[in-house]
C-alpha cells in the first residue's frame, strides 16, 4: 500500500468477471506501454485541463475574502474582532456537512448536469456578494457559498463512490490529484494578481473596490459554468472521445489494477471501512494537512500585510508563494508516481513546510526573514494535499471502501477549516504559527507510523501468499475481502 506495483502483466489470462462490466473483452491481454502512453495522453487531454479550471474557481471563490479583507472589506463592513474569523469560518460547516447529499444527487443527476448546476449557483452568491456590507449579510452569504461549492470537490473525487482510479491505474493517480490541486494554488496567485487590479475600480458604480472583487470573479464562475455543459464527461463507458478499443484496455487494465476486488455496492462494505482503525490515519494525516492549506489561502496576504508592506503590495507578493507551491504540487506529484512512493514525500514537504512556520515564528520583526518563511510554508504544504489523496485512494481495496475512505477523508479534513479560520487572531500571529506547527509535526508523525504499519501488512501478506501458493489466478476468492485480501497491497 505504501510502495504501490502496477498489477498488469505483460500477458495475462485472468477472464474479467461479470460485475465489472468486462465481460466479452479479450482475457488473452497484451499489455502495450506506448499504447497505453497514448491513451493516458489522450484521457489527461480531455479530463484535467477543464475540472482543474472548475477547481481553480471555486478555491478562488472561497478564498478570496482574505485578498477582501486587506482591500478594504474589514474596515468598511466594521469587522472587528473575532467577526472576519467567523466568517471565514461559518463555508466550512455546510461545505462539509452538504457532501454527502451531494452525492446523492449525482445519483439523479449526471455529473455533466451537477456540476455545472451547481457551479452557476455559487457563481450567482458570489457576485451577489458584492451587494453584502455588513458582517450579518456575509454571513449568510458565506453560508450559502459553502453549500453551493460542496458538490464539486466530492463530485469529481468520489463520483458514484469512486475517485480518479475509475480513469487511472493506482501509480498513475497521484501525478493527475497533483495537476488538479495545483488549481488551488493557481488560484492563490490569480487572486492576488486580480485584487490587486479590481481593488482600483474603488468608488465604481458605486462600490467599494473589495466588493468589485466578489462581483467579477463571480460573474466569471457563471461564464464558465454555462460552458461546462457541454465540456464535462461522466465515466469511461460512457465518454465519447474514447474508441472501443480504447475503451476496453482501459477498462481491462483498471479491473487488473483493483486485483479484481468487488465493485458492488454493499452496507457491509461500508460499515467495514468505517469500522477499520486505519482509515482514520489517513484522515489524521489529512485533516494535519489541509489546515495549514486553509489557513495559507485565508490569511497569507494579511500576514505579508502585517510584515509591513502595504495593501496593493501585499497582494502582489502573495503571488510567487502559490506560483513556487504549484510548480512544486505539480512535480511532487509526478515523483511520486515515479518512485511509486506516497508517505515519504508527505512527511519530507510537510517537513519543509514546519521549517516555514518556525521562521514565522522566530522572526516576527525581520521581513525578509519572515517572507521567505512563508515562502517555505506554501511550497511544502501544498504539494502532500495530492499525494495523500493518492495515497488515501490506494490504500482501500474495492470501489466502495474506496469511495468511503475518500469520502471520510475530504468530509472529516474540510472541517478543519473551521480550526484554519481561527487560530489567527490579532497581533503577530504568534498562536496562529505554533498551530499549524503543531498540526504540522503530528501529520508527519502519523504518516511515519501509517508506513511503517503498512509496509508490515504487506510482508504479513507477502508471506501469507508464499505459504499457501496465493497469486493473482485465485484474485475472485478473494474479491469480497477488501484490503484484508491476501492480494491487496
Amino acid at each position: 500500500m505504501e510502495k504501490e506495483k502496477s498489477t498488469v502483466s505483460h500477458e495475462s489470462d485472468v477472464t474479467p468477471i461479470d460485475e465489472t462490466g468486462l465481460k466479452g473483452l479479450r482475457t488473452n491481454f497484451v499489455f502495450d506501454e506506448k499504447e497505453h502512453a497514448r491513451i493516458l495522453r489522450k484521457l489527461d487531454w480531455h479530463l484535467l485541463p477543464f475540472v482543474s479550471l472548475l477547481y481553480l474557481l471555486s478555491f478562488l471563490d472561497r478564498a478570496n475574502i482574505g485578498n477582501a479583507k486587506i482591500a478594504g472589506m474589514a474596515v468598511d463592513a466594521h469587522l472587528d474582532g473575532l467577526k472576519y474569523n467567523i466568517i471565514a469560518a461559518v463555508f466550512f460547516i455546510p461545505y462539509s456537512l452538504a457532501e454527502v447529499p451531494s452525492n446523492v444527487a449525482l445519483k439523479l443527476f449526471r455529473p455533466s448536469v451537477w456540476i455545472p448546476s451547481i457551479m452557476v449557483a455559487w457563481g450567482l452568491v458570489m457576485t451577489l456578494m458584492c451587494l453584502c456590507k455588513t458582517f450579518e449579510s456575509l454571513i449568510a452569504a458565506r453560508v450559502f457559498l459553502g453549500l453551493a461549492e460542496s458538490g464539486l470537490f466530492p463530485s469529481i473525487f468520489i463520483t458514484d463512490f469512486k475517485d480518479l482510479s475509475l480513469w487511472y491505474r493506482k501509480q498513475e493517480v497521484a501525478s493527475r490529484i497533483a495537476i488538479f490541486f495545483s488549481a488551488a494554488t493557481v488560484a492563490g496567485a490569480f487572486g492576488g494578481i486580480l485584487a490587486y487590479a479590481i481593488e482600483k475600480m474603488e468608488g465604481i458604480g458605486g462600490l467599494h473596490g473589495w466588493q468589485w472583487i466578489f462581483c467579477l470573479e463571480g460573474l466569471l464562475t457563471v461564464i464558465v459554468a454555462a460552458i461546462a455543459f457541454f465540456m464535462m464527461y461522466d465515466y469511461p463507458e460512457t465518454a465519447s472521445f474514447l474508441t472501443d478499443a480504447e475503451r476496453d484496455h482501459l477498462l481491462f487494465i483498471l479491473h487488473q489494477d483493483t486485483q479484481g476486488q468487488s465493485k458492488v455496492v454493499k452496507s457491509k462494505f461500508i460499515f467495514r471501512t468505517l469500522g477499520a482503525w486505519r482509515s482514520y490515519l489517513q484522515v489524521g494525516i489529512y485533516i494535519g494537512l489541509l489546515i495549514p492549506v486553509y489557513a495559507i489561502a485565508l490569511f497569507l496576504p494579511s500576514i505579508v500585510n502585517q510584515l509591513g508592506y502595504s495593501a496593493a503590495k501585499a497582494q502582489l507578493l502573495t503571488i510567487p508563494p502559490f506560483v513556487a507551491g504549484c510548480l512544486m504540487t505539480i512535480l511532487i506529484g509526478f515523483l511520486s508516481d515515479k518512485f511509486k512512493l506516497r508517505g515519504p514525500f508527505i512527511v519530507g514537504m510537510a517537513s519543509i513546510s514546519l521549517i516555514g512556520y518556525i521562521v514565522l515564528y522566530t522572526q516576527p520583526k525581520h521581513a525578509g526573514a519572515s517572507y521567505a518563511g512563508a515562502f517555505l510554508c506554501a511550497v511544502g504544504v501544498y504539494p502532500t494535499i495530492a499525494v495523500d489523496l493518492a495515497w488515501a485512494g490506494s490504500a482501500a481495496g474495492g470501489d466502495m471502501d474506496r469511495g468511503v475512505l475518500i469520502a471520510m477523508v475530504i468530509g472529516m479534513g474540510n472541517l478543519g477549516g473551521i480550526c484554519s479560520s481561527f487560530v489567527y487572531l490579532t497581533g503577530r500571529y504568534y498562536i496562529g504559527h505554533g498551530v499549524m506547527m503543531g498540526w504540522l509535526g503530528f501529520s508527519i508523525l502519523l504518516s511515519c507510523f501509517t508506513m511503517f504499519e503498512y509496509n508490515r501488512l504487506n510482508r504479513k501478506k507477502q508471506a501469507l501468499c508464499a505459504k499457501e501458493g496465493i497469486d493473482e489466478s485465485q484474485m475472485e476468492n478473494f474479491k469480497d475481502m477488501g484490503n484484508e485480501s491476501p492480494l491487496f497491497r
